[in-house]
């Protein structure tokens, strides 16, 4: 992961820019969660309703704090929705402090499951640039 004060800014505004070009707006945290909802549900792109959002939004929590071991998948059921179990209670955390996590956390899901290999590259992120 990334140290809060320093790296994490400048990566989260980076992988911001890059979803940006590729959707044309620029999302926030909310916006991450759901794209990764909907990454994970693998549907593509359609029409949800409120409930649905909110389900996507707690998929996309779950499999972003499993890089951490707070959830695991328990199952996937008939209607393809992955539902996950918490394993690891997670920490108190005021809101500034939930927010810099989930920061983290989508990052890291960008790396793993997104970008792989190519992810400072393609977000144009490079180390050597602190």
């Amino acid at each position: 992961m990334y140290d809060e004060a320093q790296e994490l800014p400048l990566v989260w505004n980076k992988l911001l820019d890059y979803v940006q070009t590729s959707m044309g707006k620029r999302p926030d945290v909310q916006g991450m969660l759901f794209l990764v909802g909907v990454q994970e549900l693998g549907r593509g792109n359609q029409f949800f309703s409120k409930e649905e959002k909110q389900d996507l939004m707690h998929i996309a929590i779950c499999k972003v704090l499993s890089f951490s071991g707070y959830y695991e998948l328990e199952f996937v059921d008939q209607d393809g929705w992955p539902h996950w179990k918490n394993i690891k209670k997670l920490p108190f955390l005021n809101i500034l402090s939930q927010e810099t996590l989930l920061k983290m956390h989508i990052i890291e899901y960008f790396r793993q499951e997104v970008l792989g290999d190519d992810f400072e590259q393609e977000i144009g992120y490079y180390p050597n640039e602190l």
